[in-house]
């Protein structure tokens, strides 16, 4: 049955004058219709009454001479599309009584604020336990609220509801919207401006449920929650509040999800007392002081959130607050990213840090902090410091870039498990005085300075790992210190690979020392270091000592040493047949990606720098695994693994005293620009390593140019040097056809196949040879020289990838880079190279890589016009993004 509808006019008959009277006259359930107009009076529902404009929104307003304009004392009252205008913003303008229930919607407010009240003293809800899970924690609430809203409008059991749908409030003066005792309200696609206050406040034990909440321009806080009470809030975008984004205090609770705070004044998020706070998804962006605070005995978890250029810190903790971060990325922070103080605790996984003005990490006063698969880039000081009675314990994490990398300051342990600290440009690892750390497995690389400094009276403990490419003492011992070290490598430094100071001590086994510009061990004046079964390969001097040095040696010997104290053999190690310091091209490379075969040229050196190095011992499981992520080449893998299997059984038999049948070890590469050759190749030598049957593994890429001379005499010795720089590894000889030119004459090429094929005689086992190039001239390469057909006996074909496999090669590169690709750009992608002619000039994985950093460049034209661009937008790479006409490579 349709409910009766009553006129409200200023004439005619059958009409009500006044709102008032018609509301006070007319049976409960009725709907009243004003006609357009201004009614300057007070109106109050006392029973259940719809209010409507009889000609549409913007045709009715409400404005009092004082007080409210609308005040509701009954439940189930509906107001929709009128106007209301208060006189003074510091008054309320809608009043929701305790046990009355109304529905707000698509009306206008300014001049006042909303309130919901419930009675004071109402006890807070029982809570029956509470699921773990933010998700879970924040379906539950809005859940809840939602589902008892309708009834609670129809007959309230608690305080005051209110369901405020498609409405704007302007210009409230203290708070827009207020709940107080035990109200109610669910927000839905509302838009508070302009306030001279905060937007909404929460106290008591008010329940607020908010979809689609746009706050512009509060002069405090966007959100604010006090006392025990709850709010759940999604898809909100709280725009320049005057304090804070959020502020949640004493035992509320709060859950944002998609939300995004932009340019607050103070903390995008702050929590205090007993609060806790729960973010999924969630921005916080350019704030004038941290993105997320918390303090007293609060509690701050964000899961997928990313803070983007805070005045001061990203996130700050102190008191006895806990902080958790999963899956978070903060950015451009001016104070340090992360700091923790007080009693603080702190979890961070699978968080990105990056480009702090000051620390990436900072744990001091008695602040606790658990970091687990955690990358912290390019602070401005370090990635880590660690001070007081702090402590950190990072497992799986990277610290890169920075003045140094590791600070550790406090007399309480930390602890880096598989941690990678490189590029630097001051130390790696530092402990100062009294400092205690353990790291297992941790691998420091291309530091400026020293790889690790151990300070008078700190102690150190050092499993596994290593310091590669130091430009200074890859370790510094200094007096008073409790030092044991052991499986650790160091290969190439700036000056000693271990350096033992003035009156220092400590123990090294199981240590490989290489390639070290100073020699390799230092040992200070009356310095006692115990040294047992460590070895030292290329260097030119062993050990170097101060007057009345006491270094011990036990089973410790020299590999290739010049100036050599050790005894020097070759029973134990890879022996002289180590390269000593390869050049650029000979540098040890790190493991390449799933993607690394997108290109021919190491590609995944960035990958690599960041990884382990080469010189890292590595499992042949693992190597093999890597071998299977590569994309694509499935029938080179299948090859690899089986030749993998052949030299096990090869070595098995060395060791059982067995003769091994023949084998070489010598292979073919036949394939197209861009298919992963030399990716393959680089796996290929670690892989030999890993199973013994080469000394370094290492990778020496060549071409024509490192192996032909220009006159007559020259081309033998330089590429017997080419050749000598791959000793313990494998040489790469790329586009190895134009070593045999179609039309030879003199030319000198024949000469270096003649000198490769008596090398490979006479050091069988100690370089691999792979040979790459286009499929159809590699025939001929082959056929130049009877003895290259002997010694190649294997060819392995790089087919060209699939446009299926070529979009997974940009998607990596931007995952690599921040970026994502909608589902609408990996369609068009694929379409795209699918369109490209597969010619001689088709890149392959170089075209992947062409492709992707057009998208990005011209991603950034359009990000560019953008006015206030968010993080979503700068990271998406969408089909407008694509190269406008299929590439000419």
């Amino acid at each position: 049955m349709t409910n009766p509808v009553y006129r409200v006019a200023a004439r005619g008959r059958g009409a009500h004058r006044t709102i008032s009277d018609a509301v006070a006259a007319v049976p409960a359930g009725a709907v009243v219709a004003v006609a357009p107009g201004v009614y300057p009076e007070n109106v109050r529902l006392e029973r259940r009454v719809v209010l409507v404009p009889e000609q549409g929104p913007g045709t009715v307003e409400i404005r009092p001479a004082r007080g409210p304009a609308l005040s509701v004392a009954a439940p189930d009252c509906a107001v929709r599309q009128l106007t209301l205008q208060g006189t003074d913003p510091a008054e309320a303008l809608v009043r929701v009584e305790d046990a009355a229930g109304l529905v707000l919607e698509e009306c206008a407010l300014s001049h006042g604020r909303i309130e919901v009240l419930g009675r004071p003293d109402a006890p807070d809800a029982p809570q029956n336990g509470e699921p773990p899970e933010e998700g879970a924690r924040l379906a539950a609430l809005h859940g809840a609220l939602a589902a008892d809203l309708v009834e609670e409008l129809q007959d309230p059991t608690t305080g005051g509801v209110l369901l405020l749908r498609h409405t704007r409030l302007h210009g409230a003066r203290h708070a827009a919207l207020h709940v107080s005792g035990d109200g109610r309200a669910r927000i839905e696609d509302t838009v508070i401006t302009s306030v001279d206050g905060i937007g909404v406040v929460l106290s008591g034990t008010a329940r607020v449920v908010a979809d689609g909440l746009r706050i512009t321009g509060s002069s405090g806080s966007a959100l604010r929650a006090r006392g025990a009470t709850r709010l759940a809030v999604r898809a909100a975008r709280l725009t320049g509040p005057g304090r804070h984004g959020l502020l949640a205090q004493d035992t509320a609770q709060v859950l944002l999800d998609d939300c995004l705070v932009e340019g607050a004044a103070g903390s995008g998020v702050q929590a205090e007392h007993e609060a806790r706070v729960d973010l999924t998804g969630c921005r916080i962006v350019s704030p004038g002081g941290s993105g997320l605070v918390t303090g007293g005995a609060a509690r701050l978890g964000a899961r997928d959130c990313r803070v983007v250029t805070p005045v001061a810190n990203g996130a700050l903790a102190l008191g006895d607050s806990a902080l958790e971060l999963t899956d978070c990325a903060v950015s451009g922070s001016g104070f340090s990213s992360l700091h923790l103080g007080e009693r603080a605790r702190g979890e961070l996984t699978g968080c990105r840090v990056t480009d702090s003005e000051e620390h990436a990490l900072v744990v001091t006063d008695e602040a606790r902090v658990r970091a687990q698969d955690t990358a912290l880039r390019d602070a401005a000081m370090c990635g880590v410091q660690v001070a007081m009675a702090g402590a950190v314990a990072l497992a799986g994490c990277r610290v890169t870039g920075g003045e140094s990398g590791v600070r550790l300051l406090s007399d309480e342990e930390s602890v880096l498990l598989e941690t990678v600290v490189a590029g630097q440009r001051k130390a790696g690892v530092e402990l100062g005085p009294g400092a205690r750390a353990q790291l297992t497995g941790t691998r420091i690389a291309d530091v400026g300075s020293a790889g690790v400094t151990v300070a008078g009276g700190a102690r150190l403990r050092m499993d596994g790992g290593g310091v590669f490419r130091a430009g200074g003492t890859a370790l510094v011992l200094w007096k008073d210190t409790d030092c044991a070290v052991s499986g650790v490598r160091i290969d190439t430094t700036g000056k000693n690979g271990i350096l033992v100071g003035d009156d220092a001590s400590g123990t090294f086994e199981f240590c490989d020392i290489r390639a070290t510009a100073f020699p390799a061990l230092h040992v200070g004046e009356r310095a006692e270091p115990r040294f047992v079964r460590c070895r030292i390969f290329d260097c030119a001097q062993d050990l170097g000592t101060a007057e009345g040095a006491s270094p011990v040696f036990e089973d410790c010997t020299a590999h290739g040493v010049e100036q050599s104290v050790l005894p020097a053999t070759t029973a134990t190690g890879p022996g002289p047949a180590a390269p000593a310091r390869p050049g650029a091209s000979g540098q040890p490379s790190g493991p390449s990606s799933a993607a690394g075969t997108s290109e021919e040229e190491g590609q995944d050196a960035e990958l690599a720098d960041e990884g382990a190095p080469e010189a890292e011992p590595e499992s042949l499981e693992d190597l093999l695994t890597e071998l299977g992520e590569l994309v694509g080449l499935e029938r080179v893998k299948s090859d690899v693994g089986g030749m993998v299997k052949l030299m096990q059984t090869v070595r098995r038999r060395r060791e059982a005293g067995l003769p091994a049948p023949p084998l070489s070890r010598h292979l073919v590469f036949a394939g197209n620009p861009g298919t992963g050759k030399t990716t393959v190749a680089r796996l290929y030598g670690r892989l030999l390593k890993a199973l013994g049957l080469l000394a370094v593994g290492h990778l020496v890429e060549v071409d024509r140019s490192a192996l032909v001379g220009e006159y007559v005499g020259h081309t033998g010795p330089k590429t017997t040097e080419a050749f000598n720089r791959a000793r313990g590894g494998v040489l790469f000889i790329d586009e190895a056809y134009s070593l045999a030119p179609a039309i030879a004459g003199n030319d000198f090429g024949t000469e270096a196949i003649a000198t490769l094929v008596k090398l490979m005689e006479d050091q069988r086992d100690e370089v691999v040879v792979i040979a790459a190039g286009y499929p159809d001239d590699m025939d001929r390469f082959i056929g130049s020289n009877p003895g290259l057909s002997s010694r190649f006996s294997r060819t392995l074909l790089f087919e060209d990838y699939s446009s299926d496999e070529l979009v997974h090669i940009v998607e990596h590169h931007a995952e690599r880079h921040a970026y994502k690709l909608t589902a609408e750009a990996r369609e068009a992608l694929s379409g795209h190279f699918a369109a490209i002619p597969r010619t001689v000039r088709f890149g392959n994985g170089r075209t992947a890589r062409q492709v992707f950093q057009e998208m990005t460049e011209r991603q950034a034209m359009r990000v560019s016009e953008l006015e206030a661009p968010d993080a979503d937008a700068l990271m998406q790479l969408s089909p407008l993004d694509l190269p406008e006409n299929a590439l000419t490579l």
